[in-house]
């Protein structure tokens, strides 16, 4: 109790000099007549008569003492609620080390092979949503890679703000096609340099690996060792489809003798960059345990002891208590009551 009372205070106590309004109130109570605008009439009526002519009944000093008093309760309560009254508090820290996962979601043009239904791009969407709607306590981060890098989502704990812009992640954002993952690993770097040290930080790829890089697996390893885990997600088949055209004159794209391009899924090397980036490598299926999987290795990271890092005191409001009580003393007001009237025997 004696901690509550020492932490006592109002947030906005300039409020409280409205409460000397009370005073000018009280001196125009006493100032008033003590009798009524209807003395006048008692020359033409009887004084019981007036309130059915009139149709009202008189105001004596009881009743407006009476309601000064109400409308004083009212007005303190209002006044201290908008002050501010506060007594209790929590500490929160500013910035919580947990888990991050960037991902890397390719829009090249080979992601528009259908040879998964309805195609890649389709099925990689999927998969990401499964992998939001599976989430909890994980902070996600979206970059939309091609031959160059968009970040779409800074790393956030809200799910909706990803999920509203599944639909624009699509070749179209970028002009020139191609598939330079190297520029999308630059951009998630970024974004974890800005998150809090004790973090833990992954990265989870979404392609079907057709790219020709040089240094991938180094610039992966390098990635681990310093504590971010690189999973990989392939969408496809091993047999691959022809990549669709972007004129509608030209339904496939083609290679110098006429033929279709057929873009496989390069398992083999997304593999390989996932040994090289200490994390697993699964391919989509319509199931949803493929991206539960990728989140339990994003959980499993050790996370810290401890909390540490600076944090901030939050206080409680509780002014809508005494708002609560100043309705309450209101309601009266809005009865509807007749007047009553004095008869004479």
């Amino acid at each position: 109790m004696d901690s509550l009372i020492s932490a006592f205070h109002f947030s906005q106590p300039a409020w409280l000099w409205a409460l000397l309004l009370c005073i000018p109130v009280a001196l125009w109570v006493l100032a008033t007549p003590r009798f009524s605008k209807n003395d006048r009439l008692r020359n033409y009526a009887d004084g019981h008569l007036l309130p059915y002519l009139i149709g009202r009944s008189e105001v004596t000093p009881g009743k407006r003492w009476k309601r000064f008093l109400r409308w004083t309760g009212t007005w303190v309560l209002l006044v201290l609620a908008m002050a501010g009254p506060r007594w209790d508090y929590r500490d929160e820290q500013l910035f919580r080390p947990g888990s991050n996962l960037v991902v890397l979601f390719d829009i090249s043009r080979s992601m528009q092979v259908a040879d998964v239904r309805p195609d890649r791009l389709t099925r990689a969407r999927q998969e990401l949503e499964d992998l939001l709607g599976q989430n909890r306590g994980v902070r996600v981060g979206l970059i939309a890679f091609a031959s160059i890098a968009h970040v779409v989502s800074p790393i956030t704990e809200d799910m909706n703000t990803i999920r509203r812009v599944l639909t624009a992640l699509d070749p179209g954002l970028v002009r020139l096609q191609g598939s330079r993952l190297s520029f999308a690993l630059e951009r998630a770097e970024q974004l974890l340099a800005g998150q809090p040290e004790d973090s833990t930080n992954s990265l989870l790829i979404i392609t079907d690996g057709d790219f020709v890089e040089e240094g991938l697996e180094q610039r992966l390893n390098n990635l681990a060792r310093n504590g971010v885990r690189v999973h990989i997600l392939g969408i496809g088949t091993p047999e691959g489809d022809s990549v669709p055209g972007q004129r509608a004159s030209s339904p496939w794209m083609t290679q110098a003798n006429g033929r279709p391009i057929v873009s496989p899924l390069n398992e083999k090397l997304l593999k390989e960059l996932a040994d090289a980036g200490a994390g697993i490598y699964q391919r989509a299926d319509y199931r949803d345990k493929d991206t539960a999987r990728v989140l339990a290795q994003v959980k499993t990271q050790a996370l810290p002891d401890a909390e540490t890092g600076e944090r901030t005191r939050v206080w409680n409001e509780r002014f809508y208590w005494l708002a609560g009580l100043a309705l309450l003393l209101l309601m009266p007001m809005f009865r509807r009551s007749l007047p009553s009237y004095r008869t004479s025997d």
